[in-house]
């Protein structure tokens, strides 16, 4: 998901800067893109922790789970509806985003609990 979320990123950001130049759909494709690409790698950096932090503790590996479900959730709501109101879809579709955000705070505030979470002895 994160591979697929910064290739439509890229895509955005190109459609931003040929297609849609300096216009108002630029501006949606941009900031999609940029938020995109920028969760994508902190999906990444969620699955390399939990692929790497297996005596981390339950609470410790949930954490991580609410992180990557946050931050996919947000690739689907934030840079999704700005991709799809910068392709013209009804502005309705804006109301989308602060749901995005939201779970995207939510998904760096689970990062951060996780890094803070106490660790079993070894």
């Amino acid at each position: 998901m994160a591979g697929l979320s910064g290739a439509v990123a890229v895509v955005a950001d190109t459609l931003a800067a040929h297609v849609a130049r300096n216009g108002p759909a630029a501006v949606e494709f941009n900031t999609g893109a940029r938020y995109g690409l920028l969760h994508a790698l902190a999906l990444i950096a969620v699955t390399l922790l939990a692929m790497t932090n297996g005596a981390a503790g339950v609470a410790a590996a949930r954490l991580l789970a609410v992180a990557g479900w946050c931050f996919l959730g947000g690739l689907v709501l934030f840079p999704g509806s700005l991709y799809l109101l910068g392709a013209g879809a009804p502005a309705i579709l804006g109301s989308l985003a602060p749901l995005g955000g939201i779970l995207f705070i939510a998904g760096w505030l689970a990062l951060m609990l996780f890094a803070l979470a106490p660790r079993p002895a070894a």
